[in-house]
């Protein structure tokens, strides 16, 4: 039996095992992390280093010896429906693009976000890269409508520093 040829294709690609076959995809929650009440609302930067330590250095993908981006995705009222590992990198840069930043968001219907990575040298400054890939994110979030509410930076305690992270809103580095 002859079949139609709209594409043009030789014999042998027209075979079904050839063929691209759209998925049925489905969003499945990983684990759970139980979250005391206090530590539900994400609206300042300590609440969102505390979730960081509480849940992300526990996530098995976790590496403390390599920069890793995670987003914390919260509702209209701030309270944390969750966050999402988005990139491991190297130990002094990571590859982050808004793609993969806001792709939890939009599909989980986040309100809002806070951007957190980790600087294992230990010192939370940020660098020129994360201010702009910040002020990038912070862009692309006002297209879609998914506000970008601080990017915190988590160092270690040291004795030189009063806080072992870095609030880029608290810096001024966020636009009003």
């Amino acid at each position: 039996m002859n079949q139609p040829n709209p594409l043009g294709l030789p014999p042998e690609r027209r075979r079904p095992s050839s063929v691209f076959n759209p998925k049925e995809f489905k969003i499945q929650a990983l684990r759970e992390c139980p979250t005391p009440v206090e530590m539900q609302l994400c609206d300042t930067p300590e609440k969102a280093v505390a979730y960081w330590r509480s849940h992300v250095v526990n996530n098995p993908y976790y590496n403390p010896e390599v920069e890793t981006m995670v987003v914390i995705l919260v509702n209209t009222r701030r309270r944390i429906k969750g966050h999402h590992l988005v990139a491991t990198g190297t130990v002094d840069t990571i590859l982050v693009h808004p793609r993969e930043v806001f792709r939890a968001a939009v599909i989980i219907a986040s309100a809002a976000l806070v951007l957190a990575h980790n600087h294992p040298s230990g010192d939370p400054t940020p660098s020129d890269a994360d201010i702009k890939v910040t002020r990038d994110l912070i862009r692309a979030g006002q297209l879609i409508k998914i506000e970008v509410l601080d990017h915190v930076i988590i160092g270690q305690p040291s004795p030189e520093r009063t806080r072992d992270y870095c609030s880029l809103r608290e810096g001024g580095y966020f636009y009003s």
